[in-house]
């Protein structure tokens, strides 16, 4: 049986969180975010799950990290501000390689800029917000339906690479209501589960990747002893300053995301059959771009859309195909450009590629977006 509803987008996270498992929460509320913590307050005492305001984002996602390592799907939510004051401890979860659930519904900034406005200003600050070299997976939706799917997998990816997860929305989608037909029964829904130990606990080493580079998580309390920190470690998660650890711990947390870029990296394509121009936008942007491409095809313009549904891990083979398929790119996003820079350096200068970035609170219309395509195809050779 199945349930028809007419839900936010944020509400959809929050379905799609109870649906993945998630039975924790702790969070600090923020626009345009709130909605997901309002929500889960009510539904996680329902399936025997905790939900907990802290008193601020940093000590929220300490707090899911700890529930994590009892082996709790876990998840945060917040925007904004309180995105930047999670970096800290996102990169302890990095480095510790503790799974959870970032979720961002980007606003205007930087600092408290446009509370309630759209933007898609955090794309980079989700990638390198924390310092250091780390990976991590960044997802972002752009339809309440894919809000659901979206957390569901944002789960899925969390506990198989035992990684921590951004969903990056934005307020665009986090706000806008659309019909979403979910189960009426979640716990027969395919449940993620993270890898454990088939090892006695006397020889259990921590951080030991074995053939797929993921390390067996065994929640504590069942046994299973093993240090956590922030750290550069070895196998027995002790820490290790040798050049050799080093080099060997941060190998194997990069190579077990990158050796799996086909399973993880989730790009579709519309009316790209034929195509010679291609837009490239992502999240609430995307929706614009629909209309415009098929705007632009009702008037004979060969455009296609390449909508990233995978923000990180960057879509490097997609981005380098595409350079082979069309004659220039126009990337649209909500804020002055910084996904563009990425596709810049994927086509590496055999296409041009233009920038309509739209930061003035505003989403684009379809029209405008259709004047920058003609714009940029008249520069086209």
């Amino acid at each position: 049986m199945s349930r028809v509803l007419l839900l936010q987008g944020n509400q959809a996270v929050v379905e799609g969180a109870i649906a993945a498992g998630c039975r924790f929460f702790a969070g600090y509320p923020i626009t345009p975010s709130t909605e997901i913590a309002e929500e889960l307050a009510k539904q996680l005492p329902l399936v025997g799950g905790k939900f907990i305001q802290m008193e601020d984002e940093i000590a929220s996602i300490g707090a899911v990290i700890g529930a994590s390592l009892t082996g709790k799907k876990v998840m945060t939510a917040t925007s904004g501000p309180g995105f930047s004051l999670k970096q800290e401890l996102f990169g302890y979860a990095c480095a510790a390689e503790i799974p959870l659930v970032l979720v961002n519904v980007q606003r205007g900034g930087p600092s408290t800029g446009q509370p309630t406005s759209p933007s898609q200003g955090d794309v980079m600050q989700a990638r390198w917000g924390t310092h250091g070299d780390h990976w991590m997976i960044a997802l972002s939706p752009s339809s309440v339906p894919e809000c659901f799917d979206l957390t569901r997998r944002a789960y899925e990816f969390s506990e198989r690479y035992r990684v921590p997860v951004i969903l990056l929305m934005d307020e665009v989608v986090g706000h806008m209501r659309e019909k979403v037909v979910l189960s009426d029964d979640y716990e027969n829904l395919p449940q993620p589960m993270r890898k454990q130990p088939t090892c006695k606990p006397e020889d259990f080493l921590p951080y030991d990747g074995g053939e797929d580079g993921v390390p067996a998580m065994p929640p504590f309390g069942i046994g299973f002893r093993w240090h956590v920190t922030g750290l550069i470690h070895d196998e027995t998660g002790f820490p290790n300053g040798s050049p050799e650890a080093t080099v060997k711990a941060m190998d194997r947390m990069y190579h077990k995301l990158a050796d799996h870029y086909d399973d993880i990296v989730r790009v579709e394509e519309f009316k790209m059959e034929g195509a010679e121009f291609a837009v490239v936008a992502f999240g609430g942007a995307a929706r614009t771009a629909w209309d415009a491409v098929t705007m632009a095809r009702a008037e004979g313009l060969k455009v296609g859309l390449v909508r990233p549904i995978t923000i990180w891990p960057f879509a490097q083979k997609h981005m380098e195909k595409l350079a082979t398929q069309v004659k220039g790119i126009l990337v649209h996003e909500l804020n002055c450009g910084q996904y563009v820079g990425e596709v810049e350096r994927a086509v590496k200068g055999k296409v041009p590629v233009f920038s309509y970035g739209k930061y003035d609170n505003e989403p684009a219309t379809p029209a405008e977006l259709l004047a920058e395509i003609k714009k940029a195809m008249g520069g086209v050779k």
